[in-house]
């Protein structure tokens, strides 16, 4: 699909996750063939006062793009302030966000609070609009506040009218947990009603699951959220489903073994060492929650201190995958967990 003057062709997007999207995410996620990925949603207020945080949270290289931002904020001022600082960083697109369901986002008024708002979403919308320039502005909603109070072809004629270039649409209401089926059927009809580009997210896991949604909501691209953590392959399993009409299936040990340590080795220039070893360990355990072994691989890299440790300790569990080491995992129970939350080794 065709972004401004960026034409993105098939490929998809990167939903921007706290604590998750930053530059290894993202350079990973682009080297598997993602489109677009978004920095993590940062304070438009932060921007405007110069918080560290923040301009920390937006931070990115050339080597990047194409690349959005993504904002959340409930003033026009400092939106239209914030926008007017970030474009000189020449983002290719600058998001508001009014899906985030989080308590400690919508208690103040902000993310999915204002989809009951929608006089305030125009005045937003139309705040940022007028600051971008020729830097397209996107909206990301939800369906509503609950399943019986869906607004989102209000929310979605909103966005539009007040100059939005393209919607991204989480198909599940703000009080919905992961675990409810998102309801693609609405973005069908958001598409259905306004003329703008429609971007559809929600459970997209596999290739096949972005094969359906595109079919059955007719959205013009979509967002990969949870799908990818831990699974860059789904872009490239992706484009090879698209190219050759064939899925390539799950990558082997030594793919996921070789991405894994690239992750860790990134981390590693980003952050302190400290610092990387804490950020590598979810991610390393995402990446093998579909392996055999999960539960004793999970044991060693939570005790691990450091990048050097957590790598050895890949070594060790790759050379037991391929030996066939492992009994089998319950992966229906494993991925069920994960669908309700992605931290799911917590639970315990």
């Amino acid at each position: 699909m065709k972004l401004g003057k960026l034409d993105l062709g098939s490929k998809l997007f990167v939903a921007p996750m706290a604590d998750v999207s930053d530059a290894p995410f993202r350079k990973i996620c682009k080297e598997y063939g993602a489109g677009l990925t978004f920095t993590q949603m940062v304070s438009a207020k932060g921007i405007v006062d110069n918080e560290f945080y923040a301009l920390r949270q937006f931070a990115y290289s050339r080597d990047e793009k194409p690349i959005g931002v993504q904002l959340i904020g409930n003033e026009p001022d400092y939106l239209y302030q914030a926008v007017t600082e970030i474009k000189r960083y020449k983002p290719d697109l600058i998001d508001i966000n009014f899906g985030c369901s989080v308590q400690n986002v919508t208690k103040h008024n902000l993310g999915a609070a204002i989809l009951d708002n929608p006089l305030l979403m125009g005045e937003l919308v139309k705040a940022m609009v007028s600051a971008a320039d020729d830097i397209p502005v996107s909206v990301k909603l939800r369906l509503g506040q609950s399943i019986n109070r869906v607004n989102i072809l209000e929310s979605a004629q909103v966005a539009q009218d007040n100059g939005a270039s393209l919607i991204f649409i989480h198909a599940r209401a703000r009080n919905s947990r992961y675990k409810d089926k998102p309801m693609w059927e609405w973005i069908k009809k958001v598409k259905e009603a306004v003329d703008i580009p429609v971007i559809g997210n929600g459970s997209l896991f596999t290739p096949q699951d972005i094969i359906n949604m595109t079919a059955e909501t007719s959205c013009d691209s979509v967002m990969i959220a949870r799908g990818a953590l831990g699974n860059p392959f789904i872009f490239s399993r992706y484009a090879e489903y698209l190219k050759n009409g064939v899925d390539p299936g799950e990558p082997s040990f030594n793919e996921i073994e070789k991405t894994s340590i690239h992750h860790c080795e990134l981390l590693s220039k980003e952050y302190a060492d400290n610092i990387a070893a804490i950020k590598a360990k979810k991610n390393i355990i995402w990446y093998y929650k579909n392996c055999d072994g999960i539960n004793a691989l999970i044991e060693k890299i939570i005790s691990a201190k450091s990048i050097e440790n957590e790598i050895e300790i890949i070594h060790d569990h790759t050379e037991k995958l391929n030996a066939g080491f492992y009994p089998p995992e319950d992966r229906e129970l494993i991925n069920k967990k994960f669908g309700e939350r992605v931290v799911f080794w917590l639970d315990k």
